[in-house]
């Protein structure tokens, strides 16, 4: 057993097979992965399986959900604390990208199958996304009116292009090459904040 296969084992059944799950949907994909491919990597039974988690698209919604939650918590929790408008703006993007990098598998399961949610489930993602959204969009607009950044471009706009640059990480980052995750993350924030600020900033 290697330490990561030792690692889960250690992990309460729940958490067990949405660790495998989501390793597995982000490598195989939703659609090509079977239940018993979970169980038998998680080291449990269907029954044990069935017994948290109703059906495969039940553990795909949680790691949607799992993932909003967290960034939403964080968000909230730099938002409200202290500082001005722009140096809490630039930790929340940091946080953004570097919960991104520390959960890729989720992240990668994120944007490759919203599409394999039930209708319903698509829109309660959509809802929490939006959430998010709105409230890192609140932090641009505190920066524009309190002059940090300019009042041209819409705070929904800006937010969109941050968000759509940071989307698109899963399709290009690996590990171990040339550019840190930290340092991905830095340049990222640096370009969204001096967007915002001008040239004249």
């Amino acid at each position: 057993m290697t330490e990561t296969q030792a690692g889960r084992a250690a992990l309460p059944i729940p958490d067990r097979l949405l660790a495998v799950a989501t390793r597995m949907f982000a490598e195989k994909g939703y659609a090509s992965t079977s239940v018993q491919e979970i169980v038998e990597a998680a080291g449990v039974t269907k029954g044990a399986m069935y017994h948290y988690f109703g059906a495969k698209d039940d553990l795909l919604y949680e790691i949607y959900h799992r993932l909003l939650a967290m960034q939403m918590s964080r968000l909230e929790r730099i938002a409200g604390g202290p500082g001005e408008p722009e140096e809490r703006l630039r930790a929340a993007a940091l946080d953004v990208l570097e919960t991104s990098f520390l959960h890729l598998d989720d992240f990668t399961v994120f944007w490759r199958s919203m599409h394999m949610l039930s209708a319903t489930r698509q829109q309660a993602v959509r809802a929490e996304r939006r959430r998010y959204h709105e409230r890192f969009r609140g932090l641009v607009e505190e920066g524009q009116y309190a002059g940090a950044f300019r009042a041209g471009p819409p705070a929904d706009l800006a937010v969109h292009f941050f968000f759509g640059a940071v989307h698109q990480i899963p399709t290009w980052y690996h590990a171990g090459g040339r550019l840190k995750a930290e340092a991905i993350g830095v340049h990222y924030v640096e370009l969204f904040l001096d967007g915002l600020r001008g040239s004249g900033a």
